[in-house]
């Protein structure tokens, strides 16, 4: 055997192992949180991932960046995964809106933007739709904030838009597309 193709078995074995690792922990987590989905069986969810190797990539850098993705509901025959962790997911914090805002700062400039990291990790920032949605499955974000999408309108403007709960309510705020907090991320969306 070649070393070629051992290194390319060990990285088989690796991804592998690497989803298996990944399906046990989202099925714990849809067992353990059935007030999400109901009406969707897990090995409806299992056989939908099983078929997208990209699903598992996304799924893995959701969780890797604090996440905690979750099956939410259905869009006809798609299964949409929101970000499901208690505050806005730790790895995804410190961003500004978009790229334009990030170019736009002169000094202090965060890591990235909310839009460039989704992008790159292959999901959709939240709507404002989607978010109150997720807010009727738990309480997220009494402690953090979330950048979701924002009209156009407003963007041009030079505002974006950000959602958290207090006060046992769902608040929809704006601010300034280029500013960034220490307790503002972003939750993203993935249709499977």
């Amino acid at each position: 055997m070649t070393a070629k193709r051992a290194n390319a078995d060990q990285a088989a074995a690796t991804a592998l192992d690497s989803a298996t690792n990944l399906l046990a922990v989202l099925k714990a987590r849809f067992e353990k949180n059935t007030r999400r989905h109901k009406g969707i069986m897990w090995d409806s969810v299992e056989k939908r991932l099983r078929k997208s190797a990209d699903a598992f990539r996304i799924l893995e850098e959701m969780e890797r960046t604090g996440g905690e993705p979750d099956a939410v509901g259905r869009e006809d025959e798609v299964i949409l995964f929101f970000d499901c962790s208690a505050e806005s997911p730790s790895g995804r914090r410190s961003l500004c809106y978009d790229h334009k805002a990030l170019n736009a700062r002169k000094e202090h400039k965060p890591a990235n933007s909310a839009i460039n990291l989704s992008e790159s990790i292959g999901v959709e920032l939240l709507t404002e739709e989607q978010y109150r949605y997720l807010q009727t499955l738990g309480e997220f974000d009494t402690k953090t904030s979330s950048w979701i999408q924002t009209p156009e309108r407003i963007r041009k403007l030079g505002g974006a838009l950000f959602c958290d709960r207090r006060y046992d309510t769902v608040f929809v705020y704006h601010n300034g597309a280029e500013s960034y907090y220490a307790g503002r991320g972003f939750r993203g969306c993935l249709r499977v």
